[in-house]
């Protein structure tokens, strides 16, 4: 017997106001739901609290009688803390209700709490959230991979539907963290080797904007370089997300990959270029401050002067928010944006357009590798090539190689596209490193 969704009269507790719920919400506000939220810090809830939201002084006030409560918080002992206790949001929530989890969390955190749930005949479905632009949860363009009961989240397709673009239901409860962690690998490896290809590029006088651009043409291309590169270019780093839920999903996912017994030799090489920058670096500062590390070594600043990401997350904080919006090729919406670069473009010698030639190469197969890692780790969970497959396409970690080849992925050989040499299976690509390092 098919369940019979919440209808939007009913009641919807959300804990959690940062800027990643705060548009949720108001998503949930607009569809006509009445939104209950709590938030550690009062001022975080200000924005939804102007829509119609109303605020709570405990989790288990907004929880209260909900038929649908949704966390969103950064970390794993938030989202325990939140939920458990007396004033969590358990002790608020009523037989019959469902908890969503958006956050990408531990997924042993995610069972104890379903675990507790259940005792008291609450449901749980896991639902961490993927852009599939940058900050695309500010105009529901996200994703939502979905671990729990079936029922459970038929239940609730419809609130997931409108807080976002696509769900998939990937499995039970532990799946949908898992496989958020493998999207995130690939985003996170793109964006460590995007940020030492544009470094080498400046390093012999190529202006960023130009190897970006070259970059962005290729088949090189990824979320990463196309929509987030721009915040090196503008100093900001990207202030969308810190340093800290960076360090943290990487730690989670070399955790399951030694769960599952996967190597993960790339993701692991880049687990260290992030948990270098969260020692080294504020934890609450921009998560792109990896590409510091780079920069650093490299002995160059990739700021371009002047240049300022037409985004609110860069480093012009009042630009307005996105009006125009594409569709690429798959289907996916982004953010339609013009990028003014005031310096001009300069001719390129024979030798940095040749440099630019092998970095496009060394990028693509650098997706390639982690690609490659990202399905270990899907098949240890158990996952079908296909899910694999439209989970990544469907994702912050989409490249231009995953689209045109995970469908076909394990049926070809690499086929190197722009006449790179590609470098040895027995090192770490120096775009992830930029001194190499023998694997173990």
């Amino acid at each position: 017997m098919r369940a019979t969704r919440f209808r939007n009269t009913e009641r919807i507790g959300f804990i959690g106001t940062g800027s990643m719920g705060r548009p949720m919400i108001a998503k949930l506000l607009q569809a006509g739901y009445q939104v209950d939220v709590y938030d550690i810090d009062p001022a975080a809830a200000k924005d939804v609290l102007e829509k119609g939201a109303r605020r709570h002084d405990a989790p288990r006030d907004a929880a209260r009688d909900c038929g649908i409560v949704i966390t969103c918080l950064p970390l794993p002992q938030d989202v325990f803390d939140n939920m458990t206790g007396e004033q969590g949001a358990l002790a608020g929530m009523p037989p019959g209700s469902v908890w969503i989890d958006t956050s990408t969390t531990d997924y042993h955190n995610t069972i104890e709490i379903a675990r507790r749930a259940a005792a008291i005949g609450v449901h749980s479905l896991e639902a961490p959230v993927s852009n599939l632009s940058h900050m695309g949860v500010d105009f529901a363009n996200v994703s939502f991979f979905v671990g729990g009961p079936t029922e459970a989240y038929v239940r609730c397709e419809t609130v997931l539907q409108i807080m976002g673009a696509i769900s998939f239901h990937v499995g039970d409860i532990g799946q949908g963290q898992s496989v958020k962690l493998l999207t995130n690998l690939l985003f996170y490896a793109a964006a460590v080797a995007s940020g030492h290809a544009l470094c080498r590029s400046v390093r012999e006088g190529i202006p960023g904007q130009q190897a970006w651009r070259k970059f962005v043409g290729s088949s090189a291309n990824s979320v990463a370089i196309e929509q987030f590169v721009p915040f090196l270019l503008d100093g900001s780093y990207d202030r969308s997300c810190t340093l800290e839920i960076t360090v943290k999903d990487m730690g989670l996912t070399v955790q399951l990959a030694d769960e599952l017994r996967v190597g993960l030799p790339i993701g692991r090489a880049v687990e260290k270029r992030y948990s270098e920058a969260g020692r080294k670096f504020d934890r609450y500062d921009s998560h792109l401050r990896v590409v510091e590390l780079a920069e650093v070594v490299f002995g160059v600043r990739l700021q371009v002067p002047g240049y300022r990401a037409p985004s609110k997350y860069g480093a012009n904080a009042t630009h307005p928010p996105d009006q125009e919006f594409l569709t690429d090729p798959v289907g996916r919406i982004k953010p339609k944006r013009e990028h003014v670069f005031p310096p001009d473009d300069v001719p390129l010698s024979d030798i940095q357009i040749h440099l630019l030639k092998s970095l496009v190469g060394e990028l693509t197969y650098v997706n390639r590798l982690i690609l490659d890692e990202a399905f270990d780790l899907g098949r240890g969970m158990g996952l079908g090539d296909p899910l694999i497959h439209d989970v990544i396409t469907w994702s912050v970690g989409a490249s231009a190689w995953s689209d045109s080849h995970a469908q076909q992925y394990g049926n070809e050989q690499l086929v190197d596209l722009v006449g790179a040499i590609a470098p040895p299976l027995t090192t770490v690509p120096q775009l992830i490193c930029p001194c190499k390092e023998e694997l173990r």
